[in-house]
């Protein structure tokens, strides 16, 4: 049987690999949880009664193994749905899924719904042809947004495993009035028809691909929550403020930029604020720009913008201390910090011997030229 969410065909392997749907190519394991209590439970006790199923992308849900089949990550099951029964894929068991229904805020013990068996190949049959039927409902389904001028887009749908309910996950600015679109689809497809509205951000998630920095998106991948990114972010970690290079493909402000902000807001503690202002006899000195991992500061005088002058936090602190006191000094041209390196001006491998410029020099043609004047003459 093929992946949920990968790309394959005709009901073979993922692509690259033999796992059938255990393994990470193709988003098999898309926003999969390890489990490292798998080898921590003693085969004696008995394994907690409830499991996490995972459906069409990031959607998952915690079902409850009544009759304590036997299963296995990867197994493809049965479940309980409203109306008739969906079909999923088990991404967790064990004392984990506790664990996991406890981070979530489900109590472990409330009323879940639950799998009815392991799905047979007409189950898989069924599923699967209804999966083949998405995209050409997606594209007849924006067809009919678009008929009744609707500012909506229909990013994505998700079948039933019976076929008795289809989910179209939607974006939108503003509220959609779309009662009359149930209508259509009802009409068009022939099905129960259930509406969600999704964030931008959730909406790469669910659709996935390849981020500005060459691997897949964090919120297609292992990122399950999403937290608010502001520009402060980026000017705290001295980023330039263009909006191509920090939006997302969901058009929003980038999840990662909020990485490595806290390491960046403990480093700031240590740097004088932008805003001081150094009294020297020359005259008043204003901050231009810092340097967080090199702990330097840029600074000039009022009179003369142009000429800007280094100085090390250090320096700065012993300044604005003299300056705290009723004292100013002679001029910061005295406390300059020299960042110039000689011995990294030109690059070194580990050898000492290569250079990154080797191949720019032009080739020397009256050597070559020469040669071929020697074998003329010898041919002669």
């Amino acid at each position: 049987m093929a992946c949920a969410s990968c790309s394959t065909k005709g009901g073979s392997a993922p692509k690259g690999c033999n796992n059938h749907g255990s393994c990470g190519t193709d988003s098999c394991n898309k926003l999969s949880v390890f489990d490292w209590l798998s080898n921590m439970s003693s085969s004696n006790e008995s394994l907690f009664d409830a499991v996490e199923v995972r459906f069409k992308n990031s959607r998952k849900e915690f079902l409850r193994n009544a009759d304590k089949l036997s299963l296995n990550v990867g197994d493809v099951v049965a479940t309980e749905a409203s109306p008739g029964h969906d079909i999923g894929v088990v991404s967790l068991t064990g004392e984990l899924v506790k664990i996991q229904m406890k981070k979530k805020g489900i109590d472990p013990e409330s009323s879940i719904p639950k799998i009815y068996r392991k799905a047979n190949q007409k189950d898989i049959d069924v599923w699967t042809s209804f999966r083949l039927r998405e995209d050409k409902v997606q594209i007849r389904a924006r067809e009919i947004a678009l008929h009744l001028n609707l500012q909506m887009k229909i990013s994505d749908i998700e079948f039933q495993g019976d076929g008795s309910k289809a989910i179209f996950y939607y974006t939108a600015e503003e509220r959609v009035d779309f009662r009359q679109l149930i209508k259509e689809f009802a009409r068009e497809f022939n099905t129960r028809i259930e509406m969600k509205q999704i964030g931008f951000r959730q909406e790469a998630s669910r659709l996935g691909g390849i981020g500005s920095c060459g691997r897949e998106l964090c919120c297609s991948t292992w990122l399950t929550d999403f937290r608010s990114v502001n520009t402060s972010a980026a000017r705290y970690q001295q980023l330039s403020l263009n909006p191509q290079k920090l939006a997302g493909q969901c058009g929003k402000l980038k999840c990662c930029l909020n990485y490595e902000l806290d390491s960046y807001m403990d480093a700031l503690k240590n740097f004088p604020s932008t805003d001081t202002v150094l009294r020297t006899e020359k005259g008043d000195a204003y901050c231009q720009k810092i340097d967080i991992f090199k702990e330097l500061m840029w600074f000039t005088y009022r009179e003369n913008t142009a000429q800007w002058y280094v100085l090390s936090t250090s320096k700065v602190k012993e300044i604005v201390e003299t300056n705290k006191q009723g004292n100013k000094v002679a001029a910061i041209e005295d406390y300059v910090t020299e960042t110039n390196d000689p011995d990294n001006t030109k690059f070194k491998d580990s050898m000492g011997q290569e250079s990154l410029t080797r191949f720019d020099t032009p080739k020397n043609k009256k050597k070559s030229s020469s040669r071929n004047r020697k074998y003329k003459s010898k041919k002669k």
